[in-house]
């Protein structure tokens, strides 16, 4: 089992690319997409939203859920918060 520090680098890490930075902010404002609407938005090749997708998923950050025929994705807010917190306390130190 992970500890609380190991789940904040997984999340970080994860966060760690420009195109996946990308998708949490348009899944930030629109709560909820569909793949091709993300495809569409951040403008890469389908396989590779879905490679950035796979990430965010593994560590949390996205949840999919089958809307058959699609997969609607959206935050899980419990990963990123963690991750906020510690940002919250960085900021207020310095």
């Amino acid at each position: 089992m992970m500890s609380h520090d190991e789940r904040i680098a997984e999340v970080a890490r994860a966060l760690g690319h420009p195109a996946r930075v990308r998708i949490v902010r348009l899944l930030l404002e629109r709560d909820r997409c569909i793949g091709g609407d993300i495809v569409d938005e951040i403008g890469l090749a389908q396989s590779t939203v879905s490679e950035h997708l796979r990430i965010l998923k593994d560590a949390g950050i996205v949840v999919g859920e089958i809307e058959r025929p699609r997969v609607c994705y959206s935050l899980s807010s419990e990963r990123l918060t963690a991750l906020s917190e510690l940002i919250s306390q960085v900021e207020s130190c310095c």
